[in-house]
């Protein structure tokens, strides 16, 4: 049992010499959607400017204090909705993650956008600054789902935002959908996917509906005012849509995405390889030098402490921290398996393991992986890569409670 070994300190195998990729938080909308419980405001555009300025500073104090200048594979601007930024503020960010990383030449920049936010001029100013893919957040084709999300545009918003961006010169592009609502019908799911792939998208992510506490979905949920969604028949979404999305020449690799080939998402594979990345942003969450960490969630807060800095503090962090969490040894090689068991084709190669760790994944969580083996939950390839198999996708949580 991996208890009687001396694991390895995850600082010295991480930030040190492996890439990083770079997270960015856009915490404004113009208006919250009743299902969101991430990090957002509205009604807030006055502070962008003081808050743009804000995120460069982070960024430069964060890189000054690493020991050298790391490089940098990707960025990824989430929110919130990014596209509430003008377009020289996203440059400026840009910039200063060049300066302050030593950014691949061909490093994705990822970039989240409502349907109906940005003209073909907003998008080709975004290809100008080095924005390389776009993720559109369609959610769903059938009206009364939009009106229930309290979303603000339209389903042929979504094929013309598509088209726009296409005629900018994007090549790279994301719709985002959800299933498993309150009232949804199978067919109803089969029209927003079939509208979707009207759209011809590179990179699709399908994500089941949760109802997080806070939100108003949550709350009607409680109150019995929209009913419950039957997950025998979410299940059955998914697995019509897996089979849908394979016919039509995409990749399942990862859960919830999938993608043609050459257009998987680099930003999130090197997360669910477990690998380093900056959060930067109010309520952005980080991984780097044997730290898991969250940034302060108010924006005004957030924009204080920043200017108040005046020396890079101890790489990843800055004055605008919250909460930082140790994470090394077994919870470490925890975390890998369970992010590398969501990448479907690859899973976990044994070899990275060892060579990170200093334990082969058997040796470290030989009881578990042998009880998921009997199972049928999971599988290991002839090279020696651990994955599900297709009946453990859909309870895949089963799976990763073995590894806690």
């Amino acid at each position: 049992m991996i208890e009687t070994l001396a694991a390895p300190s995850l600082a010295a195998t991480t930030a040190s010499r492996e890439r990083l990729a770079l997270y960015v938080h856009i915490p404004f909308c113009r208006t919250r959607c009743t299902y969101c419980a991430f990090n957002t405001y509205a009604g807030m555009k006055a502070r962008i400017p003081a808050y743009v300025r804000a995120l460069q500073r982070e960024i430069r104090l964060v890189g000054a204090a690493a020991e050298r200048q790391l490089p940098a594979l990707s960025i990824y601007f989430g929110g919130g909705t990014p596209s509430q930024l003008p377009v020289p503020a996203v440059g400026q960010i840009i910039e200063a993650c060049r300066e302050a990383f030593s950014l691949d030449p061909e490093a994705e920049i990822s970039f989240e956008v409502n349907p109906g936010d940005a003209d073909v001029a907003y998008f080709a100013h975004l290809r100008r600054v080095g924005v390389s893919r776009l993720s559109i957040g369609m959610q769903s084709a059938n009206e009364n789902e939009l009106r229930l999300f309290a979303r603000r545009h339209t389903p042929d918003d979504v094929p013309h935002t598509v088209h726009l961006a296409r005629q900018a010169g994007f090549t790279s592009i994301n719709l985002d959908l959800i299933y498993g609502i309150p009232g949804q019908t199978l067919p109803m799911w089969q029209r927003s996917v079939h509208h979707a792939l009207r759209c011809e998208p590179d990179h699709l992510s399908l994500y089941s509906l949760s109802f997080e506490e806070g939100t108003p979905l949550h709350t009607w949920l409680q109150q019995g005012r929209i009913p419950v969604p039957d997950p025998d028949l979410a299940a059955d979404m998914y697995d019509w849509a897996a089979d849908t999305l394979q016919a039509a020449g995409y990749l399942h690799y990862e859960i919830s995405n999938w993608a043609r080939p050459g257009h998987v998402c680099q930003h999130n594979l090197h997360v669910w390889r477990n690998q380093p990345y900056l959060g930067f942003g109010a309520g952005a969450h980080g991984y780097a030098n044997g730290l898991r960490y969250e940034t302060i969630a108010d924006p005004a807060t957030y924009i204080a402490r920043i200017n108040a800095q005046r020396e890079p503090l101890p790489f990843p962090l800055s004055a605008a921290t919250a909460e930082t969490l140790p994470v090394e040894g077994r919870e470490a090689m925890a975390d890998t398996m369970i992010l590398g068991l969501r990448l479907l084709e690859e899973g976990v190669d044994s070899a990275a393991f060892r060579a990170r760790f200093g334990f082969s994944p058997h040796e470290a969580f030989g009881p578990a992986l042998q009880r998921l083996q009997r199972h049928g939950l999971i599988e290991e390839t002839a090279d020696g890569h651990i994955r599900l198999t297709r009946r453990a996708y859909l309870v895949a949580n089963r799976v990763f409670v073995e590894f806690i």
